[in-house]
């Protein structure tokens, strides 16, 4: 683990500095004590799936903040192109379903469904 995060923080290292000399610039990119979290870990011997945990908490806010009645009518997310009702640009939807192994139904049966406030908790 502890390597896993050497190599992280070595990376983002190069990135900043990288970009630095690209724009002629100097300082940090990211906020302070930025850090990288594993995909999917072992939890009190569950198996939690960070990335998917974040997509569902992520879209599911706009309804849980009473903004919506349906996850359909907010049109600031990618949760509609994560659906194919949209065709955005923004997101690599490929990536994310290899990544999760979700598929559009997976999303569409497990929306507007509460993640459990300790499975988020979890993971910091």
């Amino acid at each position: 683990m502890q390597e896993f995060a050497y190599r992280v923080g070595m990376l983002l290292s190069s990135y900043t500095q990288a970009i630095n000399i690209q724009n002629n610039t100097t300082g940090s990119l990211f906020q302070q004590k930025t850090k990288a979290k594993i995909l999917s870990e072992e939890v009190e011997g569950i198996i939690q799936n960070y990335l998917e945990n974040c997509f569902f908490y992520v879209h599911n806010n706009p309804f849980e903040a009473g903004l919506v009645a349906s996850l359909h009518d907010w049109l600031y997310s990618s949760y509609l192109d994560y659906i194919g009702k949209r065709n955005g640009t923004l997101c690599n939807k490929e990536i994310f379903f290899k990544l999760t192994g979700l598929t559009i139904n997976d999303i569409l049966n497990r929306t507007e469904n509460n993640i459990s406030d300790e499975i988020i908790k979890k993971f910091y």
